[in-house]
């Protein structure tokens, strides 16, 4: 049997730097044999320059939003940016097609081997399926007028259907706590028993503002948007407690962005756990810095997030608020933010926790035996698949 060896100035596992010097062997078919000490693995050795790594798992990105490259400007904060990506919402269907065939290329060759990408329509299905990276669709569904929640969620279960029916895991998901009805969370727990749901989580400190006391910038987007919201009250609480506990079937959460989330609402998501009999680990938090900065030049509060032990994961989200989608990137990213934490921790990160996520550690995420996790060098600002 023919092998490849690798060996960096690192070597990163997916869970760990190794010490000393080690040499990465993997079939040709990519399939990892062993890491072995450098005097026992033989000759054919590749020296790299930069730190060895599996490849990444992009927990988060919008392959549909990849014509709005270049086209919204940063810094306008959430609601303005919500507004631009509507406002571009019907672009023709191939120059749509040709950015996402685009985004899929280049996220293969920054190194990112599995997808977490949310979808409202079928259109990315032909992308996914040439597509030599693992992709797990959450197919968003939107609508908070109660009056919508059935119309709606049917629309998502039969876009989500063309999807398995493709080959293509998928699950529905709701988009934010601040466009989905009590109404339509219940509609959508009933559909995802034990399945991965993704939500984009305390985005903003206009979210927060409207929820506890129906304020702020919000008004001023369902306003332009003509959607009536006279039947909300305001909740005097953070929109963390208007979802969360809508969902009771053993569900694995996936919560993106989490930028305005308290140690008060980290508590309340551990009470809800337990009472809906899951572990804490059931919701996975997923960080997606640099578009956080591009919206609203803000970060997640990283220190508290690993101080309560939470499950993290990395996501580009989507060239709508991303110049890279390049998850080297985002952990430079949190790393020039938060220095003190250490590389390992944002680097499993982004490999293997979200190998875990996604539900593929047995193929994803590490330099284990049997596993095809893709070899990536990292070195500067740069990430490359090597093999």
């Amino acid at each position: 049997m023919t092998y490849r060896k690798f060996k960096g100035d690192r070597l990163f596992t997916g869970k760990t730097f190794v010490s000393g010097e080690m040499v990465l062997i993997v079939r040709e078919d990519g399939t990892v044999e062993a890491i072995l000490p450098e005097a026992e693995a033989g000759e054919g050795v590749a020296q790299l320059e930069g730190i060895i790594c599996p490849g990444f798992v992009n927990a988060h990105c919008h392959l549909e939003l990849s014509f709005l490259k270049d086209k919204i400007p940063p810094h306008t904060g959430m609601v303005p940016f919500l507004l631009e990506v509507m406002r571009h919402q019907g672009s023709e269907g191939s120059v749509v097609l040709e950015a996402m065939s685009r985004a899929d290329r280049t996220m293969h060759e920054n190194g990112i081997v599995a997808v977490g990408d949310i979808s409202n329509t079928p259109a990315s299905i032909e992308t996914k399926q040439q597509s030599p990276l693992y992709y797990h669709t959450f197919v968003e569904t939107a609508g908070f007028v109660p009056s919508g929640a059935a119309q709606r969620a049917q629309f998502a279960l039969k876009t989500a259907a063309s999807f398995t029916a493709a080959g293509l895991p998928a699950s529905v998901s709701p988009h934010a706590p601040y466009s989905v009805s009590p109404e339509l969370l219940d509609i959508i727990n009933q559909h995802t028993a034990d399945k991965l749901v993704s939500i984009h989580n305390q985005e903003s400190s206009a979210e927060t503002l409207f929820f506890q006391y129906k304020k702020g910038g919000f008004l001023e987007l369902y306003a332009q948007l003509g959607i009536p919201i006279d039947f909300f009250r305001a909740t005097g609480k953070n929109s963390i407690e208007w979802w969360l506990p809508h969902f009771n079937q053993r569900q694995q959460l996936l919560l993106v962005h989490n930028v305005c989330t308290s140690e008060a609402d980290i508590h309340y998501m551990k009470n809800v756990a337990s009472e809906n009999g899951i572990p804490f680990s059931a919701l996975h938090f997923c960080l997606c810095p640099n578009a956080n900065l591009y919206i609203q030049q803000l970060l997640p509060d990283l220190r508290l997030l690993l101080k309560h032990d939470t499950h993290l994961v990395v996501g580009t989200d989507s060239y709508a608020s991303n110049h890279t989608l390049d998850c080297w990137n985002e952990v430079r990213t949190l790393h020039g933010a938060y220095p003190e934490i250490p590389l390992e921790t944002l680097l499993r990160a982004a490999t293997f926790n979200g190998a875990e996520t996604l539900g593929i550690a047995d193929r994803y995420g590490s330099f284990e035996h049997g596993k095809k996790p893709g070899v990536v060098v990292l070195k500067d600002e740069v990430s490359r698949r090597v093999f």
